[in-house]
């Protein structure tokens, strides 16, 4: 099976060699997919040497910051257009580990889309300020009380699609961002009777580099539940 990583990157140049070694060190049927937004520390510069040396690294360069939700929507388009059979979603910082992808292919043979959570078995956090940490966690009993997705980490960015779950979605309709964004597409695929299935990782905040987290991305996940709730009693979400 051919597999994509897809590694949005913004001011990474800490981390982008090093992450993208271990991803391409699981098995050879991995390949990488870096999704620069013109990161001013070089970042984009030291994903094109990264790719003229090794086949299995792709590179796309946007003009400006466009945010992590459309750089995984370009990503999954050219995973679509060359045949990638699983396609994963995954932070170039270190706070997922290259380790589970094994884990989630495994899963992967169950689920449609398997996702890496991190309150499936207790709280595998580390380094996180308490402040945070319970943002998160209410963050994702607000999810299952509002939308009854029945996930215990709907907000995760470690995830693993296979081809059919994607194929199915209608990309150019998404158009939210960080957290919002994968909890609308984790809904999605359930209300469209994908298996959603998840597995435990624990999550290690950044070695390097700034947070990307705002203001504006966690208001956007307050409304978002609302607005996929309303739009499935519209029968948006059925099978094509």
């Amino acid at each position: 099976m051919k597999k994509l990583v897809i590694l949005p990157t913004y001011n990474e140049k800490e981390n982008l060699a090093q992450i993208v070694a271990m991803v391409l060190a699981v098995d050879s049927s991995f390949e990488v997919l870096i999704v620069d937004d013109h990161s001013p520390d070089g970042t984009g510069e030291i994903a094109d040497l990264l790719a003229s040396s090794e086949t299995r690294v792709h590179v796309l360069h946007r003009e400006k910051k466009l945010g992590l939700g459309t750089a995984y929507l370009e990503g999954f388009r050219f995973a679509l257009d060359r045949n990638f059979d699983l396609i994963f979603e995954m932070d170039a910082d270190f706070s997922h580990n290259p380790e589970y992808l094994p884990d989630f292919v495994e899963a992967s043979r169950t689920f449609d889309l398997v996702i890496g959570s991190r309150y499936l078995q207790g709280v595998n956090v580390i380094n996180w300020p308490l402040s945070r940490l319970l943002l998160s966690y209410g963050a994702n009993m607000y999810v299952r009380l509002v939308t009854g997705l029945g996930l215990r980490d709907a907000t995760s960015g470690f995830r693993c699609f296979r081809r059919e779950v994607l194929e199915e979605i209608d990309l150019h309709k998404i158009s939210s961002e960080g957290y919002a964004f994968q909890i609308e597409l984790a809904y999605i695929c359930w209300r469209k009777g994908f298996a959603v299935g998840e597995i435990p990782i624990v999550f290690v905040e950044r070695r390097a580099g700034k947070t990307k987290m705002s203001r504006r991305v966690i208001a956007e996940a307050v409304w978002i539940v609302w607005k996929l709730k309303l739009l499935n009693l519209f029968g948006l979400y059925r099978r094509k």
